[in-house]
This record gives structure tokens, C-alpha cells and sequence, in this order.
């Protein structure tokens, strides 16, 4: 049975011109979710009387009422509030007449005599789409308003942690070993630390070790004179002396060659460097941060990495957590990075619709934020209108992964286009009989498909509506 459990949830407003009725509704829905207030009242005009005072998330009216009818009520409490929760309650024979009032913006419907367990459920269904509704609305103008600043984005008990090791790390001076999965944040992690440090106004400098070869790597570092190798017809200043008095991040460090290592253990150590030819040390003032989604205590075991610079580099450590260990903070994350994305591409601001966010949240990411961020990009220049459904993400989604298969090469434009719209088919039937809870008929009328080529989609789809009963 579907339960918020928010301490404070919001408040439901019952219209029925009956007020025994109305009154039962309140006191039964009270007892199953004590969270949340209720209100009744007994008329249409009440209602949008009350509903302009008060800050309501649901409302719950009957259809048939003199009047103000409840179709007139939804029309005109959507127009106040459009992420307004309805439920419309009618007598068995006006079934038609609700579902047209699905069509116009209600999110459910109740037959009278109302069903004790269908009423938990879908008011339960309706308490959960608005609580999502209301924090998507707090993350979105908290993103629009840049809240943040400079610190990493994310409320989750996670990324909390992490802002609070920040912030304990950038007070000190040592040497720091940021470890965490490719694309969680740890270059932006390194940056938050130089910048709520006292070297917030020194130089910033980030080596990009595996991508340096290996003979130019000692030379990037450390600087050479003229003359020490081939090519050397000037004296140059390495990265650390760039980053003298400021901080150095070394980025990827468990790939960095073995024989640098040696040398770059001096450096920590007795912080001076000795440019390649010359035995001539130079003072380095330069705080160290590394970072690495490596396992430095197997390299260690198999001697590709050295253990003495591993304990020089691991005096403080900070571990960025993947993205599914803080799934709560994909809707603030994807905000902010389409707000970000459309100022730079100069289009218009576009939106992500709630039920984009909610696809998104139950995605897995193994690229982490890197991977949301380039997905996002995708909406924003894809996407025709100023609102991105979920359709649209899932669409940009299947449309990354085509040529990925048997090394790149692309299938026929057919065969293609059918895996996107099968995966589409597949991931909506599911999440519809879910909603639904295995009921055909149900799940039939919300689609807007006959019920017999629904049966033929599952059949196809080997897709059981049996396994999404419960009870």
C-alpha cells in the first residue's frame, strides 16, 4: 500500500455537495496518511474560495454538484494552479463523462460507492506526484538562482558529506588523494578546495598525466634547461613552478609512469624540483591534490605504483560518490546543467517536464554526471520545443547507443529505428502496468489503445500483466 511518509506533506481538499460524504472521505484518508491535512467543502464556489487562500496540493471533487459543476472546478483550479493534483469522484453511469475529464487535466478518477483500497491507492499515487511536483519546482528555482555557488551540486546525505570534508580539507594545507569512478566531479572537487583555501587567488594548475607521453611527461612537470634533450633550445619553467604558491592538481595519478614517480616523490617530500638536465634543485611552494578512479592498493601489490608515494599523496582523502548513491539529486543536477547548457548554445530556456526528471532519476549512469551532463546537451539541441518529455530522453538515449553494437558499425535505418521505438514500447508498458497494477483495462483507457492490441503488444513483448498484481 502506497504511503508518503513525510512528516509534513501537504493538504487535500474534498468537494462534495454531500457533506456526510465528503466528511467520511476526510476522516478515512486522515487515518491513512497522517502526514497531510484535510479540508472539506460543499460546493464549486467554496472550493475555488478556498483554494485561492490556501496551499493545496490535491483536490479531490465530485463530478455532479449544483452550481459550479466539478468539470467547471477542474478547469478553473488548473487555471490557478497547474501542478494541482485532481481526483474526480462520479457515480458509476457518468464514467464517460470522467474520463473526458481526464482529457482536460485530472490525474484520476473514483466511482461511487467509492472502493476503500482504490481510494488508498490512487490518492497514495496522487500524494506521491505532487510531493515530486513541489520538490522538482524547489530544485528548479534553486538551480535557477545559482544557490550553490562554487561547491558541487547535490542535498543528498552524500554529497552533504562531501561538502563538509570539503570544506574541512581546504582549511589545511596538505597534500589531498580525491578517489572516486570516472565522471562523479573530482577535477570540480580539486577546484572547490583551492578556491575556499587560503590559495583561492594563486594559480590552478591540472595535469592530465596519462595524456602527457611519457618521455615529455618529467619535462611538463619539472621544467628543463636549454640544451637537455633534443628540441631543448631554451630553459622552461615546469607546471609546478606555475604553480608556485598556488596548487597543482595531478589528475589521474595512478597512471602516471614509474620512473616519474621517483622524482615526483622528491618533490612532496623536500618540495623542490630539479628541472631535466641540471642537478640545480628550485623551491616549490605548491600544494599537491591527485586525484585517480584507479586501485592504488592493487597497483601497489603488482608494483606498478609505488607504496612510499601512495602514503606522501593519501596524508588527507576524499571519496566522490557515484551518481546512483545519490539518485535524489539527478533533478537538480539536470536543471542546472540545461540552464547552463541553453545560455551557452543562446536558445531559449527550455524545461524538463517531471515525468523527464522521474525517467532520468531511475536511470542507471555508469558515466555518472559526465554522462547526464552530455545526455542533457543532447536534449537541448535536439529537442524542437521549449519542454522536454521523456519521450525525449529516451529517444536521445537510444539514439547515443545506435552504432555502438558489433564495434561501431550502424545497422540498416529499419532495423535501427525499430530497437528505438521497441525499448520506447517496452520501458512505457512496463511503468503503465506498474502504474496500474496489471489492470488491462485500466491500463487500456490511460493509453488510449484498444484493449486487444494492448494484449497483442504484451504478447509480442512476452511481457506478463500477471506479475504486476499484487496482493
Amino acid at each position: 500500500m502506497t504511503r508518503p511518509t513525510d512528516a509534513c506533506c501537504g493538504s487535500v481538499l474534498v468537494v462534495d455537495d454531500q457533506r456526510d460524504f465528503a466528511v467520511g472521505l476526510s476522516r478515512l484518508l486522515s487515518g491513512q496518511f497522517p502526514g497531510w491535512t484535510f479540508e472539506v467543502r460543499e460546493s464549486g464556489a467554496e472550493a475555488l474560495q478556498e483554494l485561492e487562500r490556501g496551499d493545496y496540493s490535491i483536490l479531490l471533487t465530485d463530478l455532479r454538484m449544483p452550481g459550479i459543476s466539478g468539470q467547471a472546478l477542474l478547469t478553473e483550479a488548473l487555471a490557478q494552479d497547474p501542478s494541482l493534483t485532481v481526483i474526480m469522484i462520479t457515480a458509476f453511469g457518468s464514467v464517460a463523462t470522467a474520463v473526458a475529464a481526464l482529457k482536460e487535466g485530472a490525474y484520476d478518477f473514483l466511482t461511487k460507492p467509492v472502493d476503500q483500497e482504490q481510494l488508498f491507492r490512487i490518492v497514495g499515487k496522487a500524494m506521491e506526484r505532487s510531493l515530486l511536483l513541489r520538490e522538482n519546482t524547489r530544485l528548479r528555482e534553486k538551480a535557477a538562482n545559482n544557490e550553490l555557488g562554487p561547491m558541487l551540486i547535490g542535498e543528498s546525505p552524500p554529497m552533504r558529506r562531501l561538502r563538509k570534508t570539503i570544506l574541512a580539507v581546504a582549511a589545511s594545507d596538505y597534500t589531498v588523494l580525491i578517489r572516486g569512478e570516472s565522471g562523479t566531479g573530482k577535477e570540480l572537487v580539486a577546484r572547490s578546495i583551492q578556491a575556499l583555501g587560503h590559495r583561492s587567488n594563486a594559480a590552478f594548475v591540472t595535469v592530465n598525466c596519462p595524456a602527457i607521453p611519457e618521455p615529455l611527461l618529467e619535462s611538463e612537470l619539472f621544467g628543463h634547461v636549454r640544451g637537455a634533450f633534443t628540441g631543448a633550445d631554451k630553459n622552461r619553467k615546469g607546471l609546478f613552478m606555475a604553480a608556485d604558491r598556488g596548487t597543482i592538481l595531478l589528475d589521474e595519478i595512478g597512471d602516471i609512469p614509474h620512473n616519474v614517480q621517483t622524482k615526483l616523490l622528491r618533490v612532496i617530500q623536500e618540495g623542490e624540483v630539479r628541472p631535466v638536465g641540471t642537478n640545480d634543485a628550485v623551491k616549490v611552494n605548491a600544494r599537491v591534490l591527485a586525484s585517480t578512479n584507479r586501485n592504488l592498493e592493487a597497483k601497489i601489490i603488482d608494483q606498478s605504483f609505488r607504496e612510499d608515494l601512495y602514503f606522501r599523496l593519501n596524508v588527507l582523502s576524499i571519496h566522490v560518490p557515484p551518481l546512483r548513491e545519490r539518485t535524489q539529486d539527478i533533478p537538480l543536477i539536470a536543471s542546472h546543467f540545461l540552464i547552463t547548457v541553453c545560455r551557452e548554445l543562446g536558445v531559449p530556456q527550455k524545461e524538463l517536464s517531471d515525468e523527464a526528471l522521474s525517467y532520468l532519476s531511475c536511470r542507471e549512469w555508469p558515466g555518472n554526471v559526465r554522462e547526464l551532463l552530455n545526455l542533457v546537451r543532447r536534449l537541448a539541441v535536439f529537442c524542437p520545443g521549449n519542454r522536454i518529455e521523456a519521450a525525449h530522453a529516451r529517444l536521445a538515449e537510444s539514439a547515443s547507443a545506435l552504432g555502438q553494437e558489433s564495434g561501431g558499425t550502424f545497422s540498416p535505418y529499419k532495423e535501427s529505428k525499430q530497437m528505438v521505438v521497441d525499448k520506447f514500447t517496452r520501458t512505457y508498458v512496463e511503468r503503465l502496468l506498474d502504474h496500474t497494477q496489471g489492470n488491462i483495462s485500466e491500463a487500456a483507457r490511460i493509453s488510449g489503445v484498444e484493449r486487444f492490441s494492448l494484449q497483442k503488444i504484451l504478447k509480442r513483448m512476452d511481457i506478463s500483466s500477471g506479475s504486476y498484481r499484487k496482493g
